[in-house]
């Protein structure tokens, strides 16, 4: 009411004949971040200026008043300032856009100037469209649609050519339409290039991802030579070459023959008897031809021998009597009272069913010939015994159950993905070698008086169909274990690499399990396991290891929380072995940092005979949509020249991320200028776009340094991939037995289970040990997951004697023991 009043009385002195008129009148602005913008007004003549936004008079307090006269006519000049926040536009925002307007007065009446809009400015991150490669063949037409984010005021649009700056004025072959695509009119060979929309306001400036187009030539015949002389074979020939124009980025080879021969003397020519050279051609030919028989014929007679062989039907009786050798257990030695010597279990009944029984080399082991009986197992068409407590009826009903199942009969035998073996109550332990993937099988897992064949594979993420939503990505292999279904008493331990960086704050980590119907489900997530889930996960920086009562196809996604997640890759340079050209390659790889894939490429690699030319290093990548870029530089131009086609390479940002495949590759091309040219000296960078990046200084001679090639020789895991018995475990099983009945029981001095998890650090877990039969075998059975077969059990048997419990010198043991 008192502003009102205020307003309403304006001071005398004005020019009685003149309404007051605007120097300066407010205009459009736009708040950029959480700066505030500045509105003015001038007016003459005038006693009173108040501003009005959105119908309400702002209040007297927030005006910056300037009063003066006006130089010419003598009238009253006043000038006005306000202040406008994002806090006052973000009140009225979505209902009605924010403006603000003059009032002036005078003592002849009062004006209003014109509305000025506030508005916030914006860009957003995502194009509505990116620019795509593209392959254009010469003087054709090329259009790169480009439509920017969203944002106020909205974003003007420039391309760039290999980070050069695309103008239409200088270049009358190229012109930007008024929906910001770029458009080349006739593609010439200088238009191959990675081309990138670049769109920018006065908030930001956002790059698309870079668009590869590459102009090619397709070859184009020469006019033919002139008919060259008749020769003594009556004929004659002319040529002609695919040089007009020769093909070029990739373009078609010419069609038809560079060489067109001729009979020159209209069939008159005289031709000659065969002779001593024909017959000699004859008799060679029909020489190959008995041997291929014979070959032929020494082939069909040794498949017959071993048809033979397969088809009897003949099975050692030692399979029904004893439980140590269907699982090829190493005998007992005599000098170690710590290994156990199993007596046969003649009580269980004995049911047989078809599958393959693999016999193990770590000791001696009854032969088994194999019968061709009807597939029902999905592991094999051998018969074999299978000692069961239940009537033969339920075994029947148990194998077809699981025979139904099509993923599980679909896994490849015999590749160096996959290993199985055949367990029972003494447990054991599968590796694949060189890929960091495991199962162990602690004792009493599989009931007494079954036996089961297990397998473990690991599958191309190619190969399986693994829905990813949102922002999640791959970080493990996918591996499955199985047959499921069956039954387990104890949880077994799925050991595999991961190539995430693990932390809370950026990571939401779930493990997914595919179900007997094809379909991924969530079956823990990590962080938030309940004591007694079926699921349990360890989390370590490189690897995890999963508890599971459950067998099946396991797979860890990883889902970013900020744009801090970063995945590990891990970059390798290889470059051929031996060089016979003048053309020498180097290829970059970018994969998990999981030993799985280093396996895969170090095995790709070899095949196509290439070295390892650097140290391999690693990068993080970050969950921040910026692709990765390679190129290569200081390249000696009086050495080698490079083919490269445009300043550098780019892998999309959606490639890495999503993990579908494990590794992704670049080749630089570079050409020497003289056959006798063997030292190479550049550099090769690699980085993520506003991210990490890796620098490789290459100074080598190609035809004899091998510096590097033994830096990938692959490790052995612990011998064979399969491993029945006390031979799988590091701690003795009488041992083991000792240190469970002595720390599995409360203790007041707190010198039990508990204790020794903190010794070992996986005290965070202690809530899940709990949950279970036996705290103590749920510690040691994850030691001996994360620890073989490298593991120090001297100092697991100090943490457990250093227990204080009265027998703690029981557990004193040493490496020659186990």
């Amino acid at each position: 009411a008192q502003q009102s009043a205020t307003v309403a009385n304006p001071v005398p002195g004005a020019n009685p004949d003149l309404l007051p008129h605007f120097l300066v009148e407010p205009e459009d602005v736009y708040i950029v971040k959480n700066k505030p913008v500045l509105l003015v007004c001038k007016a003459v003549p005038a006693t009173q200026i108040f501003f009005k936004c959105n119908g309400e008079w702002v209040r007297q307090v927030d005006h910056v008043i300037e009063r003066s006269t006006d130089g010419s006519s003598g009238l009253p000049t006043m000038e006005v300032r306000i202040n406008v926040s994002r806090q006052q536009v973000e009140k009225v925002f979505g209902l009605e856009e924010y403006w603000c307007q003059c009032v002036a007065w005078s003592s002849s009446g009062t004006t209003k100037s014109q509305k000025a809009y506030i508005r916030i400015a914006y860009l957003r991150k995502n194009f509505e469209q990116e620019p795509l490669a593209k392959e254009v063949s010469l003087e054709q037409g090329i259009v790169l649609p480009c439509r920017p984010p969203e944002g106020i005021p909205p974003a003007e649009v420039e391309w760039l050519r290999n980070e050069d700056l695309v103008d239409p004025s200088l270049d009358p072959n190229v012109y930007i339409t008024r929906e910001h695509s770029l458009v080349v009119r006739q593609a010439r060979l200088a238009d191959t290039a990675n081309y990138t929309c670049v769109a920018k306001n006065i908030v930001a400036r956002r790059r698309s991802a870079s668009a590869a187009v590459i102009v090619y030539v397709d070859g184009s015949w020469s006019p033919w030579s002139k008919w060259s002389a008749c020769g003594l074979d009556c004929t004659h020939w002319r040529s002609r070459e695919c040089s007009d124009p020769a093909p070029r980025n990739g373009g078609e080879e010419c069609q038809g023959a560079d060489l067109d021969t001729r009979n020159c003397t209209s069939d008159l020519c005289v031709h000659t008897a065969s002779g001593p050279e024909d017959v000699a051609l004859y008799v060679g030919l029909i020489a190959v031809a008995v041997c291929l028989v014979l070959l032929l014929l020494v082939l069909i007679l040794v498949y017959c021998r071993k048809k033979e062989g397969l088809d009897s039907d003949v099975a050692d009786s030692s399979i029904l009597t004893s439980g140590f050798q269907p699982v090829s257990i190493k005998p007992s030695k005599a000098d170690n009272p710590h290994l156990l010597t199993i007596q046969p279990d003649l009580s269980t009944t004995t049911t047989t069913y078809q599958g393959s029984l693999c016999p193990r080399q770590d000791g001696p082991s009854p032969k088994f010939q194999l019968t061709n009986g009807h597939l029902l197992s999905p592991l094999g068409g051998g018969r074999h015994t299978l000692h069961h407590s239940s009537p033969t009826s339920e075994a029947e009903e148990f194998v077809s159950r699981l025979s139904t199942q099509n993923y599980f009969r679909s896994l490849p035998r015999g590749t160096s993905n996959m290993t199985y073996g055949t367990f029972n109550f003494l447990g054991g332990r599968l590796m694949i070698p060189n890929t960091g993937i495991s199962l162990l099988i602690p004792p009493d897992a599989i009931p007494r008086g079954k036996i089961y064949e297990i397998y473990l594979t690991l599958h191309k993420p190619e190969d399986v169909r693994l829905p990813l939503a949102g922002c999640q990505t791959l970080l493990s292999p996918i591996v499955s274990c199985g047959p499921p279904g069956v039954l387990l008493t104890r949880p077994v331990i799925l050991a595999m690499d991961h190539c995430g960086e693990p932390s809370p704050d950026s990571w939401s980590l779930r493990l997914k399990k595919q179900s007997c119907e094809g379909s991924w489900e969530d079956v823990l997530h990590l962080g938030e396991e309940a004591p007694s889930h079926l699921y349990y996960c360890q989390l370590e920086a490189s690897a995890c290891y999963v508890f599971t009562e459950q067998l099946g196809r396991f797979a860890l996604v990883g889902e970013a929380l900020s744009v801090a997640a970063a995945k590990r890759l891990k970059l390798l340079l290889f470059a051929p072995v031996a060089c016979t050209s003048l053309e020498y390659n180097i290829r970059v790889y970018c994969l998990h940092d999981t030993h799985d894939a280093l396996k895969e490429v170090v095995q790709l690699e070899k095949q196509l005979g290439g070295q390892l030319i650097q140290e391999p290093r690693v990068l993080h990548f970050k969950d921040s949509y910026h692709n990765l870029r390679l190129s290569i530089h200081d390249v000696p131009s009086s050495l080698w020249k490079s083919k490269l086609l445009v300043s550098y390479q780019e892998i999309p940002f959606y490639h890495i991320w999503n993990g579908t495949q494990q590794y992704l590759h670049c080749t630089f091309t570079l050409e020497r200028v003289s056959p006798s040219t063997s030292d190479l000296a550049c550099k090769l960078w690699v980085w993520q776009v506003e991210g990490d990046g890796q620098s490789f200084s290459i100074n080598f001679n190609i035809t004899k340094d091998t510096r590097f090639a033994e830096l990938l020789a692959l490790e052995s895991e612990g011998g064979v991939p399969a491993l029945v018995g006390p031979s799988a475990f590091k701690i003795p099983f009488l041992i083991r037995q000792k240190i469970i009945s002595s720390l599995d029981p409360p203790c007041s001095r707190g010198a039990d289970w508990r204790t020794l998890a903190q010794k070992l650090h996986l005290d965070s877990h202690l809530s899940f040990f709990a949950s279970k039969p036996s705290p103590t075998a749920m510690i040691l059975n994850l030691w001996e997951a994360r620890h073989f077969p490298s593991g120090n059990l001297s100092q697991l048997a100090a943490a457990v004697a250093g227990l204080g419990q009265p027998d703690a010198g029981l557990f004193t043991v040493s490496e020659a023991e186990c």
